[in-house]
């Protein structure tokens, strides 16, 4: 064999090894994902090397460093986005880097009851995944949040609008609070609050109390009318609700009468006039209840023991219905307004 033949062959072997290389990795950039559907999560925070390693431990690729490679060379070593993202059958590594630092992440759906306040709403988001209870509350609190609502408030509690939700876990709080403040405004763009002799941010107030004070929806403008009427004669609106918002935090889910005698900035029964601000989310209906309440005479209610109220004029007939309803334990157990004609 001569020199020339030699220098040959070395090429053509150095070729077929190129060619066999780059067909390696050809195939294995193309071999698609074969598992059934899954889900991958990227956590907030995640860094290229974890989420590379589990993508490999989880035989979503075939192949790390090729992965790696093929992340750097596409300059997205930074650009993975947390959440949870749908990894179908026949994926490629080209696919599933394109999903998971340019697709849309899988959404969680959460509904948020009327009548729940920030702090339960919190609950339910940890409990969902979607945010901490801790950063929510915070961010509520955030000054830089508050200011979206253009009130001096102490949180955006009663801007929480009660809806469902839909939002990828891990979700920054920020953006949660301020997509349920932008429902909120949406929402309430058409009523009037001139009806009103309220502030709007009082006729908030006044319907997240309405809330809590009935779950049955045909009461809410009576109710309404009660607290209306007793803000006229200056009598202190006495609201269990608003009482225990004040010590949310520290209570144990029994109201005491110390309780009912802690100076707060939400306690009724020892304050004149509305509590510092709204105690919970209250919902579209409360805030039409409170803009066009119903006119009585009423300044009294107790509970009938199926979430619906005796309402009445004056305080001798009060503690009629009181004797009536709620001292005698034969008429304390009684249905639940749910079962009762909307």
């Amino acid at each position: 064999m001569n020199k020339k033949t030699a220098i040959s062959l070395s090429v053509v072997a150095a070729l077929f090894l190129v060619i066999f290389v780059l067909a390696k990795i050809m195939f294995a950039f193309y071999t698609p994902y074969s598992g059934a559907e899954t889900s991958f999560t990227i956590r907030s925070g995640e860094g290229f090397s974890s989420i590379n390693y589990r993508l490999r431990k989880e035989k979503i690729i075939d192949n790390a460093r090729l992965f790696h490679y093929y992340t750097k060379y596409n300059d997205s070593m930074t650009r993975f986005k947390a959440g949870t993202y749908a990894i179908t059958n026949g994926m490629h590594m080209g696919d599933i880097l394109e999903t998971l630092t340019n697709g849309t992440p899988i959404l969680t759906s959460v509904t948020i009851p009327e009548g729940k306040n920030m702090f339960e709403i919190g609950a339910i988001f940890e409990q969902s995944k979607i945010t901490s209870y801790e950063s929510f509350v915070k961010a509520c609190r955030d000054p830089k949040n508050i200011a979206l609502i253009g009130v001096n408030a102490p949180s955006l509690e009663g801007y929480l609008f009660p809806d469902t939700y839909k939002f990828a876990p891990n979700t920054p709080a920020d953006i949660v609070v301020e997509s349920m403040v932008r429902l909120f405004k949406q929402k309430v763009s058409n009523l009037n609050f001139s009806l009103s002799e309220l502030s709007k941010y009082e006729v908030i107030t006044l319907a997240s109390i309405v809330e809590k004070e009935t779950g049955a929806k045909f009461e809410r403008r009576t109710i309404a009318g009660v607290y209306l009427n007793r803000l006229e004669k200056r009598m202190r609106l006495q609201a269990d609700p608003t009482t225990i918002y004040g010590i949310w935090e520290n209570f144990d889910g029994n109201l005491k009468r110390k309780h009912l005698l802690q100076k707060t900035k939400y306690n009724t029964y020892k304050m004149s006039g509305l509590p510092l601000g709204p105690i919970a989310s209250p919902s579209l209906a409360a805030i039409k209840a409170v803009l066009k309440p119903e006119d009585h005479k009423f300044i009294y209610f107790v509970s009938k023991n199926d979430g619906t109220h005796v309402f009445t004029p004056t305080y001798k007939e009060h503690l009629k219905a009181v004797d009536y309803w709620q001292r005698n334990i034969g008429r304390r157990e009684g249905k639940s307004w749910r079962d009762l004609k909307q």
